[in-house]
């Protein structure tokens, strides 16, 4: 639920208060009893560190990193064979 702040038009009065999103505004001030309380637009409560996706994932521009050889392929003999329905080294 989100925090929002508050303020009193008539007497100055401010209180954060938890609500959901679907509750209706407050309107009556805690403090004074008049109907100016109001709601405030405030900064965003969060803010994003660290690297982030962008340093990571889309670092070349968007193209994808050259195929590596398999643990298994470097490890075969006959390495081109690998894969494709075989392996020429276990043939014969």
């Amino acid at each position: 639920m989100p925090i929002y702040a508050y303020r009193c038009e008539t007497c100055g009065f401010a209180k954060d208060v938890l609500q959901k999103m679907s509750d209706a505004p407050l309107t009556d001030c805690p403090s004074c009893g008049k109907s100016s309380f109001k709601k405030q637009l405030t900064a965003a409560g969060f803010q994003l560190k660290g690297t982030g996706w962008y340093a990571t994932d889309f670092r070349n521009g968007g193209t994808s990193a050259p195929a590596t050889k398999t643990a298994a392929a470097e490890s075969c003999p006959a390495a081109e064979g690998c894969g494709a329905g075989g392996c020429a080294a276990n043939a014969a």
